[in-house]
């Protein structure tokens, strides 16, 4: 039981050291596209407040969310794998 416990701790642990980085990864990628887009357009006015209202936007998206999958994946597999073992 207590092997159990240890490898619940760890994977939780590796599970949301992989989200954060993700999550800043994908983050800085639609920065860098929401710049690379205003002056592609060759827009005029306050960009940081463009890139701000985009970041929101991005925050309530689906494709935000679906970064969470980082917690389910895994469980999902060890659990189908649980199953295999001992069930086929």
């Amino acid at each position: 039981m207590f092997g159990l416990l240890r490898l619940v701790v760890v994977l939780l642990i590796v599970q949301t050291v992989a989200y954060v980085g993700l999550s800043f990864y994908s983050r800085s990628v639609r920065r860098g596209k929401l710049e690379r887009w205003w002056e592609e357009k060759g827009k005029t006015g306050d960009k940081e407040a463009f890139v701000a209202r985009g970041l929101r936007a991005y925050d309530k998206s689906f494709r935000r969310k679906l970064i969470l999958g980082v917690y389910f994946v895994p469980w999902v597999l060890i659990a189908v794998l649980i199953y295999i073992v001992n069930f086929k």
